[in-house]
This record gives C-alpha cells, sequence and structure tokens, in this order.
C-alpha cells in the first residue's frame, strides 16, 4: 500500500489569525497520525499573510511533542535562506527531542520575493553552485565524523533522514548524485514532474543513506460527501492560488460559489494546469483520480495537501483521503 503523507502551510483563513492556525495544525497532525498517515510535514515561508509555518523547526517542535508515531518535517528547509550549521544545530535539537521522527528536506527556492529574502539576511548574490555545496557542507555537519572544524551540537551524528525537494530538473540531478530521496512540488508546479521523477530514477546512485530511488510526489485532495460540495470547498484555494499568482497574496478566503465561472481565461488556464496533480470529490471520485495518478507515477509515497477554509471540512477531507487509500491498487 503505498504510503500517504501530509503537507500543511499552516494557513491563516481570513478574520482569524497565526494561534488558531497552529491549533488547526496541531489537530490534523493528531487526526492524521490516527488515521495512518506516515509524515507530517511543514513548509518554510515567509512574508506571506496567509502562510503561518515561517519559524517551520519551532513548529516541527510543537507538532512532534503533541504526537507520539508520526515522523514530522520540513517539506522543506529554504537553505539558502540559512546557515548550513544552524540547520545543523536545529534539526539536531530536534533530533535529540524526538529521536527517530525528525525528516529535514531542503529547498533552493528562497520561500519568499527578493525584498523579503534580503531581510532574512542572506547574500542573494549566490550562483547556481551554492545550493548543493550547502547540502554537502550540511550533510557533513549531520554525520558521525565531520570533516569541517566546526561541529554541530546538537547535529553531529544525528541521523536525521535528508530530502531534496523540487520543482524542476536540478532538484532531480542532485538528489540522484546524492543518493537521497527525492519529493517533488507537483502539487503547485506540475510541468516537470514527470521528467523529473524519469531523469532521477535513471541516474540514482545508491549511497550510505539510499539504496534505491524513492520518490514523493505533492498532490492536492479536496474531499466531500459530494462532489458538489468538494468543489465548492475546493474554490477557497483556486482563490488564493490565483491570488498569489497575480501578485496579491492573501489569507485563505471562504469558498465562492461559480468561481471558477467568474474568473477570465488566464486564470481559469492557470487553474487547470495545476490541478492537473489533483483530486476533487466525494469518496469514489478521489479514489479514482489517486489511483490513475499513482498508475501515471509510480510515485513511492504521496505528500497530501488539502487547504481548506473550513477546519472541520479539512479534517474531514484527510479522514475520507485516509480511508480510500485503503482501497486503492499497489503501485
Amino acid at each position: 500500500m503505498t504510503p500517504f503523507s501530509i503537507l500543511d502551510l499552516s494557513p491563516i483563513i481570513e478574520g482569524s489569525d497565526a494561534a488558531q492556525s497552529f491549533r488547526n495544525t496541531l489537530d490534523i497532525a493528531q487526526h492524521g497520525e490516527r488515521w495512518g498517515y506516515n509524515r507530517y510535514w511543514m513548509a518554510e515561508h515567509h512574508g506571506m499573510p496567509g502562510i503561518a509555518s515561517a519559524a517551520t523547526a519551532v513548529l516541527i517542535g510543537h507538532v512532534a511533542a503533541g504526537t507520539s508515531t508520526i515522523r514530522v518535517g520540513a517539506g522543506g528547509i529554504m537553505l539558502p535562506n540559512h546557515s548550513p550549521l544552524v540547520i545543523a544545530e536545529q534539526f539536531g535539537t530536534l533530533e535529540s527531542l524526538f529521536p527517530g521522527r525528525i525528516d529535514l528536506g531542503l529547498g533552493r527556492a528562497p520561500g519568499s520575493d527578493q525584498i523579503t529574502a534580503r531581510a532574512l539576511r542572506r547574500n542573494l548574490a549566490s550562483d547556481a553552485d551554492e545550493f548543493p555545496r550547502d547540502v554537502v557542507e550540511l550533510m557533513d555537519y549531520l554525520s558521525d565524523e565531520p570533516r569541517q572544524a566546526v561541529q554541530a551540537v546538537p547535529g553531529k551524528g544525528a541521523k536525521v533522514p535528508l530530502w531534496i525537494l523540487g520543482s524542476s530538473l536540478f532538484g532531480a540531478q542532485l538528489a540522484a548524485a546524492l543518493g537521497l530521496p527525492y519529493a517533488f512540488a507537483s502539487h503547485f508546479a506540475p510541468q516537470q514532474m514527470m521528467q523529473a521523477v524519469q531523469l532521477y530514477r535513471s541516474t540514482f546512485q545508491p549511497s550510505e543513506h539510499l539504496q534505491k530511488p524513492y520518490v514523493m510526489l505533492g498532490f492536492n485532495v479536496f474531499a466531500a460527501d459530494s462532489d458538489e460540495q468538494a468543489h465548492f470547498l475546493a474554490t477557497s484555494w483556486q482563490q488564493s492560488f490565483v491570488n498569489l499568482r497575480s501578485g496579491r497574496p492573501s489569507r485563505l478566503p471562504p469558498p465562492m460559489k461559480g468561481y471558477l465561472e467568474q474568473v477570465g481565461p488566464q486564470a481559469q488556464e492557470l487553474l487547470q494546469h495545476v490541478l492537473s496533480c489533483s483530486a476533487i470529490g466525494a469518496p469514489d471520485t478521489v479514489a479514482a483520480q489517486l489511483q490513475a495518478f499513482l498508475d501515471k507515477t509510480g510515485a513511492d509515497e504521496l505528500m497530501i495537501t488539502s487547504n481548506m477554509f473550513d477546519h472541520a471540512a479539512r479534517l474531514r477531507s484527510y479522514e475520507i483521503t485516509a480511508q480510500v487509500r485503503q482501497g486503492l491498487a499497489p503501485r
């Protein structure tokens, strides 16, 4: 049975605040653990009015402390924003607190705009080789016998699984060369998904971390008790995505009847493209769409995201997804 995991950005809905988002995040993680989800990941974004997971390592600690068995991690940490030493110390600390339950996914995008990236105090004049160098430096800090003079304490010898995240061919090549698992952000940038997966699998080099390629793909699910209700609930994320791509990032708005019929052709084309890696509907509909995606990609694991305005509806979506997973054909 293909493992399913949860990706959560701790969305801030209109009329609410980050404190409520964090309560919702822990509630979903606790339910997800009971429903059999494999991992609970949070992603680093900055300067986004609708995303509360900026201090990702802090939030990982909050979720890990409130759960007991589910793996908790970053999907991901945007390494260009940080010193590799700092990330080694943060995740070494998390691994010391919650041994055997922490994951560290690494991305090379800043997770913000250039002004915000500058405010993060990192050098913006980086070359294409800096991210791979930073990944290798971080791996060394976490190893049993680091080569560098400075040691990460905690961090040295921490058994934190590293993942490479990406939405292009660059991450696929790097993950394959380093022998690391690979997670593709198909839930919002599906353009190069199949090409990246094929490249990663065909060029993968076994390592002490991983003997054969392992691919996790992002996938949107908006599940409800009827197709009509699911399509209505999905409009919150659709509005938010169009606002973001139009340069107007916002808090997650309430669902809107007839939203797709009201937007222009450019927004419709944008949504049609990104929704190619999505399932929207009642349980049978979602099961069929999930099965088709797994058959097409051969994914080793799916990272499910379900951004809905109503917390109870979001929980129900994850519950339905966990239930239909039981009936899917093996990969």
